[in-house]
């Protein structure tokens, strides 16, 4: 049983993503239909690809996130006006810039035909480090406009993304190199393209846009803390997944520490998110990340809300189902299993509550918001 999605899905563009809403975009786009919204909210915009997606469908999009390397692929794909073209000789020259040992590789760079000296795992080959650290000196030396750099600082990102040695993230790097850590780094335009639409992009707390924006439609997908149990009190944060995006646009040569050589400002102490916040509420006794969710559709100004919540994260099916109910109408959930590839549809009921105790599956409430109110 599933429902047909009958709404064309745009392309998009981003890096490799623990979060990454890909696979949902046709039921986001669905959902939005239901509308009649032509401003989105996009609060956590990670990889920027749902803003792309609602930007290529023809809404005026705010697209807004606390990471810096998100708040670069917004400006590169939702502010650009210009062609491809316009590019190639901007991405030829990065290109064709001569090696040179740099702080990345200092870091970050390891010889596959040499014992390391550090004993650490790295995420990428020394031959593209060097590269790296040549392009990234450049790019700061270049008199470019905010959109051209955002170009530029993406193209790197996503070459860097081909030919790195990790699962995906920069929490942990693999122990053997991985085939696409061989093969030479190269600059590519991204897939570029421009709408009549004035789209803005911001990176600010969410509660902070919050505070002085009105849009017709928000669409979130928080980051969210474990609903197990045994889950420790340190651990590895959204921030630090991905913190050498971030290292790559400010180039700022961070303090690190650990293993991985994480900056020492995404620690779980310096980089704390509530909705990835495992400990309860001392006052309340709730759970501080179910306390977050709820706040954050309270104090939204806009008639609708597509929330993204995962069967894993820290608030329960129950839980969830209240928030809702208190603060809105659910005009519909959407239940995606990917180990099943099963979809289905339910109204305002219980089914979903029922169905939400089974692992690996994700869902989309479309939430119609009392605005009288």
């Amino acid at each position: 049983m599933g429902d047909i999605i009958a709404v064309d899905v745009p392309t998009t563009e981003g890096v490799k993503y623990a979060g990454s809403k890909l696979k949902l975009l046709p039921h986001i786009l669905q959902l939005a239909k239901r509308t009649d919204a032509q401003t989105v909210l996009d609060g956590f915009s990670g990889t920027t690809r749902v803003s792309q997606a609602f930007a290529k469908t023809g809404y005026r999009v705010l697209c807004n996130d606390i990471a810096t390397w998100s708040e670069v692929f917004g400006i590169c794909y939702l502010l650009n006006c210009k062609h491809k073209t316009d590019y190639v000789a901007l991405i030829e020259h990065l290109n064709t810039l001569p090696p040179k040992d740099g702080w990345f590789t200092a870091h970050y760079g390891g010889n596959p035909k040499s014992t390391q000296t550090d004993g650490l795992k790295k995420p990428w080959q020394i031959h593209n480090t060097r590269k790296l650290d040549a392009i990234r000196e450049e790019i700061d030396r270049l008199t470019l406009t905010r959109v051209e750099r955002a170009v530029a600082l993406t193209s790197l990102i996503l070459a860097l993304d081909r030919v790195d040695s990790t699962l995906g993230h920069f929490a942990s790097y693999l122990k053997e190199w991985s085939p696409r850590s061989y093969k030479a780094l190269t600059l590519e335009v991204p897939n570029l393209f421009s709408t009549d639409e004035q789209h803005e992009v911001s990176r600010r707390d969410i509660f902070a846009v919050l505070n002085d924006r009105t849009v017709d439609l928000a669409y979130y997908d928080p980051p969210y803390g474990s609903n197990n149990e045994k889950m420790p009190p340190s651990r590895v944060r959204y921030a630090a997944y991905y913190h050498l995006w971030s290292t790559v646009c400010l180039n700022d040569k961070p303090e690190l520490f650990g293993k991985a050589r994480r900056r020492k400002d995404t620690s779980d102490t310096l980089a704390p998110s509530p909705f990835e916040e495992f400990r309860r509420n001392e006052c309340t006794g709730r759970f501080i990340a179910v306390e977050a969710i709820e706040r954050l559709i309270r104090r939204t100004r806009a008639r609708w809300i597509i929330l993204s919540y995962g069967s894993a994260g820290r608030a329960t099916a129950g839980e969830l189902n209240e928030i809702l109910h208190d603060n809105s109408a659910l005009v519909e959930a959407v239940e995606i299993d990917y180990k099943r590839n099963v979809m289905a549809g339910m109204k305002w009921t219980h089914d979903w509550v029922r169905n939400a105790h089974v692992p690996n599956r994700e869902f989309l409430f479309l939430i119609e918001k009392d605005t009288k109110n």
